[in-house]
């Protein structure tokens, strides 16, 4: 879903990223379809928290200290609940993504739209996920 968005708003050229960019966005994209089940063990779990480990080292060995500390937080949020709870619900696909823009905003007056297309695509990978267990 989230290369079909990238394709569909490059393609009607509301938004054309550099490579970089796109594969970030897919990342992205990805790892909000997988956060939902994150709250179970499963290869989705181990797959996200793999990719956050990775990312939060790399940041702590760049000197990011306050990057590598939200990861940290972020990425204990889903044992607050059981499966199926809280991270399965639409408020959620839309709250949990904020600290991507809401974060850089605060901690380094990053300008909001700027961090818009990382926000959408966290969203739509999360979207994918509810409407694929049929939450909507």
């Amino acid at each position: 879903m989230g290369g079909g968005c990238l394709a569909a708003a490059a393609g009607f050229g509301y938004y054309r990223p550099e490579p970089e960019t796109a594969v970030a966005l897919m990342a992205i994209a990805l790892l909000g379809a997988m956060f939902p089940d994150t709250d179970t063990d499963s290869k989705g779990q181990n797959l996200f928290y793999g990719c956050l480990v990775v990312l939060d080292l790399a940041l702590m060995i760049k000197g990011y200290y306050k990057w590598a500390a939200i990861i940290g937080f972020c990425a204990m949020l889903p044992a607050l609940g059981h499966h199926r709870g809280w991270t399965h619900t639409w408020w959620a696909m839309l709250l949990i993504p904020l600290p991507i823009i809401l974060l850089p905003v605060i901690f380094y007056r990053v300008a909001p739209e700027t961090l818009l297309p990382f926000y959408l695509a966290a969203v739509t990978g999360y979207f994918s996920h509810l409407l694929l267990d049929r939450k909507f």
